[in-house]
């Protein structure tokens, strides 16, 4: 028999630490009728509800003063069909679980983000996405959802069953519902050849084109005040497998890109005037290497240095211009900056509010280094993004409104409409939806 946690609630904060919530309950139901209870019960006691992953976006997206879910106990794989070729699983099953678990069964997912330490509900209700010539973000390998909607009723949508909710709730921003479970479309797993090395930032700028044409996944991180950038290349391969060796693994992946410079940034954050050395030194720090393996050991990589990021999605066309106008003005500007600026790419998409959203997209994101002010980076990084009619990560730092996204999503009207029929009481709104979607 399952029983349901409930209990007092404490304080709840993000993975970054730059949101706090304090909800009146916390609940963490162990079945999809347990947690369609807590929401009726939650509409008797007039209070507002929220699931809560692992706290990984930088927004106040999953913050509620109400009744917070944890859906840490509605995890693992229901279900593997492999006519279908697809997986379903508990919507607060983390993607390395997943990742792990579909390895072990010969399969895996087309294409993923650069970390799996979300779970698979708060991944795809984000827009959450890697980079992909052809395939794109996590949310649009969704072929099936499980939404617990306001009024505590159960809804199963896919492209023939309630093919509108389908359409907006892969990525929801959890304003339609709770998602309780997710079926992915899967593939037998499959190898793929990484290629990382350093290239000059104008060299990369001015082939970008020609590197996201001839590659199924291209990526490049550039180092502000260098002209310096580290490009990544992942593309399918024959094999034979050929992982990086454990020691080379670790000192890059572990003691260069989280260990020191876990230190670079403490330095930098104490005297900011020694970032664009330390930023010269970081680039140079990782050379070039070829290694292939399967998808999520290639995909993803750790990151224990905390940050607090935005990004931005604009035109693909627009990318160059957009990194070119961003590069200037950290130059002209007295900012100091010791995070790589990352940059991605995906097809158009068909899902409502997806950054990719019918249109083909790159990503550009910025980081800061936990603790130190991020504001005036930011702030002049989202001027040169909206000017190109970028769309922001639905769970990173950005300021916009619903009245922005109603002229950069054609689409917006669709979902809002969605929205005032699937929840008209607001049972799911808080500050960060009343802001992005209008009350």
């Amino acid at each position: 028999m399952s029983t349901t946690v409930i209990g007092k609630s404490g304080t709840w904060r993000n993975w970054a630490g730059n949101v706090t919530a304090r909800p009146v309950r916390e609940v963490t139901p162990a079945t999809v009728e347990e947690l369609a209870a807590a929401v009726r019960k939650a509409a008797e006691d007039d209070l507002r509800v929220k699931a809560v992953g692992t706290g990984h976006s930088f927004t106040a997206a999953a913050a509620t003063d109400g009744v917070l879910i944890r859906p840490q106990l509605l995890t693992g794989i229901r279900k593997i069909d492999r006519d279908a070729m697809t997986v379903t699983v508990g919507a607060g099953t983390p993607l390395k679980r997943l990742n792990m678990a579909l390895a072990r069964e010969g399969l895996s997912l087309t294409n993923m983000g650069d970390i799996m330490e979300q779970t698979v509900s708060g991944a795809t209700s984000t827009g959450t996405h890697g980079t992909g010539r052809d395939s794109a973000s996590i949310a649009t390998q969704i072929r099936g959802l499980e939404l617990v909607t306001a009024d505590g009723s159960v809804l199963t949508c896919s492209a023939t069953e309630n093919p509108e909710v389908f359409a907006a709730a892969r990525v929801g921003i959890g304003a339609l519902g709770i998602v309780t479970a997710i079926t992915f479309a899967v593939e037998p797993i499959f190898l793929l050849t990484a290629r990382e090395e350093p290239i000059p930032f104008e060299r990369v700028l001015a082939e970008f084109d020609e590197l996201h044409a001839e590659n199924e996944h291209f990526e490049f991180y550039w180092f502000p005040h260098t002209g310096s950038t580290n490009t990544k290349r992942n593309n399918r391969s024959a094999g034979p497998e050929k992982p990086i060796p454990q020691l080379n693994s670790w000192f890059e992946d572990e003691f260069l890109s989280n260990g020191v410079f876990q230190v670079a940034n403490l330095v930098g954050q104490a005297v900011p005037a020694t970032i664009p050395t330390i930023a010269r030194i970081s680039s140079r720090a990782l050379s070039a290497r070829t290694y292939t393996d399967i998808p999520y050991k290639v995909f993803t990589s750790p990151r224990r240095v905390r940050f607090v990021e935005m990004e931005f999605a604009v035109p693909r066309e627009a990318v160059v211009d957009t990194l070119r106008e961003l590069k200037a003005m950290v130059d002209r500007s007295n900012l100091r900056v010791s995070f790589p600026v990352e940059v991605r790419t995906a097809p158009a998409d068909d899902i409502t509010l997806s950054t990719a959203s019918g249109r083909e997209s790159a990503y550009i994101a910025v980081h800061m280094f936990k603790g130190t002010p991020y504001q005036a980076y930011f702030t002049a990084a989202e001027r040169i993004f909206i000017a190109h009619e970028g769309r922001p990560h639905w769970g990173k730092v950005h300021t916009r409104d619903s009245d922005y996204f109603a002229k950069v999503y054609p689409r917006f009207g669709e979902f809002t409409a969605l929205r005032d029929r699937l929840d008209p009481q607001r049972r799911f709104q808080n500050d960060y939806l009343r802001r992005v979607l209008g009350a």
